[in-house]
């Protein structure tokens, strides 16, 4: 089996009342970890790639570590995609370079921009046989280069002139998820705006809705970093009743990348407190790679409801 396009991957789910998994990767261990967790599972899912991966691996690398999972997992339908494309030039160079998905981040813009460049991405990308994923409105936090203090939620009053004017095939919204291992304050209780979700269903039936920002940030993982020498006080995240409450509806594609982090930062800071005399990387990267493994698996299977759906 090629790299397919989320198109039928999103159909599905979003008839089926469940969401795809969109994991962020990085090196070796995390395409390994995800795509076994999802061969396992026999479960769709969407590798993304960031600016900032692109940076730090290389394009080529990433692409053919990728295809090197299509090959090893057989079994399971595998999307390559573009996470927060800032413009239409790293957006076409993911085009050419072999992904089969982008997305163009303009939630920063005029809206009148923000329509002219999804709509230039757009028409190229289908040109090419690659789909296109926009954002109307901003979330909080920060994620490599993409960074907000604030929530700008999404108007549900322009969600379809957007589609419209754009003819881009899916559409990531502001509901209350943020970027980062840090959602929520302290004592805040979480909330999502399930108002708004409901109201751009209503206006775009049948539409995939994509949620960013959206790991759990599991508190097992933020107690292990503390405990062996990390500094991560007061790490919350979106809790996973509510994202499957999401899933159910009309968000097919749900983002996770802190709990990925988290899960590798966990098992390598462990490693190095009950091991100290190991150096052979092969020897704490394991553990990371399992680790990633098994909080995928747990993903997949209670939060997203995608196993057995290849």
């Amino acid at each position: 089996m090629a790299l397919v396009t989320s198109a039928e991957m999103f159909k599905k789910a979003y008839d089926g009342g469940y969401a795809i998994g969109a994991f962020n990767v990085n090196n070796m261990e995390i395409v390994q970890g995800i795509t076994e967790a999802c061969q396992e599972q026999k479960a769709p899912v969407i590798l993304q790639v960031s600016k900032g991966a692109r940076a730090y691996a290389n394009h080529t690398y990433l692409v053919k570590m990728v295809e090197a999972a299509v090959i090893e997992c057989p079994d399971i339908p595998i999307a390559l995609h573009l996470d927060h494309g800032s413009d239409f030039e790293i957006c076409k160079a993911c085009i050419d370079g072999g992904f089969t998905s982008v997305m163009f981040d303009g939630s920063h813009l005029p809206y009148d921009e923000n329509v002219k460049v999804a709509k230039q991405v757009a028409e190229y990308a289908h040109a090419h046989g690659v789909v296109v994923e926009a954002e109307l409105g901003q979330l909080a936090g920060v994620e490599d280069d993409v960074c907000a203090e604030e929530h700008q939620y999404t108007d549900p009053a322009q969600v379809q002139d957007f589609v419209e004017k754009t003819g881009v095939d899916s559409l990531a919204i502001a509901i209350g998820t943020s970027h980062g291992a840090y959602k929520f304050k302290p004592g805040q209780n979480p909330q999502l705006r399930f108002d708004i979700l409901a109201d751009v269903s209503d206006r775009l039936p049948g539409f995939p809705i994509v949620l960013h920002g959206s790991s759990s940030v599991p508190q097992d993982f933020v107690k292990k970093v503390n405990q062996y020498g990390g500094a991560m006080p007061d790490a919350i995240g979106i809790p996973e009743e509510m994202l499957r409450e999401a899933a159910k509806g009309a968000v097919c594609k749900i983002n996770i990348d802190s709990d990925i982090r988290l899960a590798i930062t966990a098992a390598i800071r462990e490693h190095f407190a009950l091991h100290p005399a190991d150096f052979d990387p092969r020897q704490y990267l394991k553990p990371a790679r399992q680790a990633v493994k098994d909080m995928v698996s747990h993903k997949l299977v209670n939060v997203l409801g995608c196993n057995g759906k290849a």
